[in-house]
């Protein structure tokens, strides 16, 4: 993890831009800081007049404000059958399906992953196992399939 630049040293760094004591270049060789260290603190400056770090406002902005959640859990509440897709298109979301699973998580929340519908008993979806050894390989693998699976006779 980066090591965070102290205000005092800031301040400082700042101060030799201002006196220009050298170029930005010389300023960050002085003080051994990043020539992108210095570029960040001026802009800093010029935009909220301060030089503190801002790590909270650092970051990807979420698009699912913490607003939103109230509403979210409403409608899972009078809805819960629901799918992630279903919520999004109800309430006008502009997230992704990803982001109102984490929001529903967070608030500790569940919700069905597929629609209600039922069991098809009609058609077996999956075909049955073949029997474990080695009686099993022999009626699974065609012989003329392939010459590298074929059995060769026993030498004699």
């Amino acid at each position: 993890m980066k090591k965070q630049i102290s205000l005092d040293l800031r301040e400082r760094i700042v101060a030799a831009c201002d006196a220009q004591e050298g170029t930005r270049e010389e300023v960050a060789k002085r003080f051994k800081v990043s020539l992108g260290m210095v570029k960040k603190l001026l802009a800093q400056r010029a935009r909220t007049g301060d030089l503190r770090a801002r790590y909270r406002y650092c970051g990807r902005k979420a698009k699912l404000l913490p607003e939103r959640g109230g509403e979210m859990k409403q409608l899972v509440a009078k809805e819960p059958d629901l799918t992630l897709a279903e919520i999004k298109q109800r309430l006008g979301l502009g997230c992704t399906v990803a982001a109102i699973h984490w929001v529903l998580a967070k608030m500790g929340l569940t919700y069905k992953k597929r629609r209600s519908m039922r069991p098809n008993r009609t058609v077996p979806m999956l075909r049955k196992r073949a029997g474990g050894g080695s009686a099993a390989k022999v009626g699974s693998i065609r012989r003329d399939w392939s010459s590298s699976m074929s059995r060769r006779p026993k030498p004699t």
